[in-house]
């Protein structure tokens, strides 16, 4: 992950986080979602089976902060998205940043990118496995 052509942000195999705080978040929201995603069995064992989680195969996380990931887009009139589920960058930060240690205190390495800074991520998707988590 690169910020103004700088790199901010690198991870070998894992997982490639895009996380978005909608405003009724809370860190206790946080820390379930980052339990969530290291216990997540979305790899395969030597079956061929989702039965592997990012701490059983050793990877990392790369956490990229993504508001628009909490837009409405289909209930408004128009074809403007609608960001204002999106918590306020003040709020949505230390969230951020919480679930980030919540993650590395689950055992997993944590890269992250910088907050509110446009960000050009470079991903190699092994397999079309893209999960969506609520807490």
């Amino acid at each position: 992950m690169r910020v103004e052509g700088e790199v901010v942000g690198e991870i070998g195999p894992g997982l490639c986080v895009l996380l978005g705080v909608a405003r009724e978040d809370d860190e206790a929201a946080a820390e379930r979602l980052a339990g969530r995603v290291a216990r997540l069995r979305i790899f395969e064992n030597e079956e061929g089976k989702f039965d592997r989680s990012v701490l059983d195969t050793g990877g990392a996380a790369l956490v990229v902060s993504q508001f628009t990931l909490i837009a409405d887009s289909g209930r408004q009139k128009g074809n403007r998205p609608d960001f204002s589920k999106a918590a306020r960058p003040e709020a949505a930060e230390p969230l951020y940043k919480r679930f980030g240690d919540a993650l590395r205190a689950e055992g997993v390495p944590v890269e992250t990118g910088v907050f509110g800074a446009r960000m050009e991520v470079t991903l190699v998707n092994d397999g079309p496995v893209t999960i969506v988590l609520d807490v």
